[in-house]
């Protein structure tokens, strides 16, 4: 369907209008119109503009989170921890073109931390249950260095090797966008929700601005979804200028290197930084992906990696590495926004849990926040479940996660291989 006819249907009236285009708001327009709801989807920038394609392209647990767990006995994080293993196994079904399964190396210098490692991440797999992906299991020095050659040899008492997901995190987010338009969803990009349209003080609609031509339409709906990440402060200001916040952002900068720097087919889990956080070294597309930060940041369209949070990486880099990776081979630099759900107890933003909360407002904006990207069909699945119970909507039975995403139909693992192969050097 070309633009001009997605707008004309924009028109119409909906069950649903979500706003925000990124892998929650993307999640919730499939979610919502294959169980049957009338769902339109708007997003002011492209689709994954933003935070959803800006990740360190894992599909994962969180080993970090698992070890919280364990040590705070925070029951939150624990069932964040197993939810997000059974989702990760949901995101390798459906999407088998673009998520795989990776092994991550984490390198250990200390005796003691061999069995404090190997069994935190059995206990990782074991919480997977049938899911599971692989197994964890201890290399010595020699067999470590092999695997990872980059690593630094000087002092290596061993290394502890575990399966997770990687994926396209781009790419996934525009099929997760394809699908909900092939079950009936009408979607636009470059559409951004201007104001709200109400009636004896509820919330029936928006007013949309296309931004290609700067022309305004309303787009009435029964509810009004707020999935913009970041920026659902924003919007629930709009809708209610006493809305309090329910968001802390964090900035988390990835940097992407000559390949030189991770072997093609293993990542580098390294489990504690100088501040107590750990770091990612993932082959990515022929070149090395290494993140990620987490540092309080303002809410910005376009934020931009400080000289400091690359430093930082490049710091742990040099040691923990016997190459010696500096600024200047540096390819690339971003900063995504991660949505995180105040706790006025957390003393920093990595102490915040990644889960996911729905908030009704006042006026009858809905908005779903949190969570991460490994749980975005789980997160949608919920919205649409509240949405039932709270305020009657009608939708069926959840069939997402048997659902394949766009391009997956026909596809096997070993097809690129097979394809590359067959055509001429």
């Amino acid at each position: 369907m070309d633009r001009k006819r997605l707008l004309m249907a924009a028109e119409d009236r909906f069950d649903l209008l979500v706003v925000g285009g990124g892998a929650t708001g993307a999640g919730v327009a499939l979610e919502a119109a294959s169980r049957g709801l009338k769902t339109l989807l708007v997003e002011k920038h492209d689709f994954s503009a933003q935070t959803s394609s800006r990740s360190t392209k894992l599909v994962h647990g969180g080993v970090r989170y698992l070890e919280a767990a364990i040590k705070r006995l925070d029951r939150v994080q624990w069932n964040l921890v197993k939810d997000a293993l059974h989702e990760r196994a949901v995101f390798l079904r459906i999407a088998p073109h673009l998520a795989w399964k990776v092994e991550l190396l984490t390198p250990l210098y200390r005796v003691l931390e061999i069995p404090y490692i190997l069994t935190g991440l059995k206990l990782y797999e074991a919480l997977a249950g049938r899911e599971r992906i692989g197994r964890a299991y201890f290399l010595p020095p020699a067999e470590a260095k092999a695997r990872f050659p980059q690593i630094k040899g000087e002092g290596l008492k061993g290394a502890v090797v575990y399966a997770d997901g990687q994926f396209d995190d781009a790419r996934m987010n525009l099929a997760i966008v394809l699908t909900a338009l092939a079950e009936g969803a009408v979607v636009l990009n470059h559409v951004a929700a201007v104001g709200f349209l109400k009636e004896g003080g509820r919330v029936v609609g928006a007013e949309l601005e296309d931004r290609l031509t700067g022309a305004r339409f309303a787009a009435r709906a029964r509810m009004v979804v707020n999935a913009t990440g970041p920026f659902v402060d924003r919007l629930r200001q709009l809708d209610d200028p006493e809305a309090e916040p329910l968001l802390v952002t964090s900035s988390g900068v990835h940097l992407v290197l000559p390949g030189r720097y991770a072997p093609a087919e293993t990542g580098l889990l390294i489990p504690k930084t100088e501040d107590g956080r750990v770091l990612f070294v993932l082959p990515w597309r022929g070149y090395t992906l290494a993140g990620t930060t987490d540092e309080p940041a303002e809410v910005s369209e376009h934020p931009v990696p400080t000289k400091k949070e690359i430093a930082y990486i490049l710091r742990h880099l040099n040691k923990h590495f016997d190459l010696r990776p500096d600024e200047g081979e540096v390819r690339s630099a971003w900063s995504g926004l991660r949505p995180l759900v105040r706790d006025p107890r957390a003393a920093d933003t990595a102490q915040l849990a990644r889960d996911h909360v729905i908030v009704d407002g006042r006026y009858g904006l809905v908005t779903l926040t949190g969570g991460k990207w490994t749980t975005f069909r789980k997160m949608a699945e919920d919205l649409v479940d509240h949405l039932e119970k709270t305020h009657g909507l009608k939708p069926t039975k959840s069939v997402s996660a048997e659902t394949p995403l766009y391009g997956a139909e026909g596809f096997t693992p070993g097809d690129l291989k097979e394809l590359e192969a067959a055509l001429p050097a």
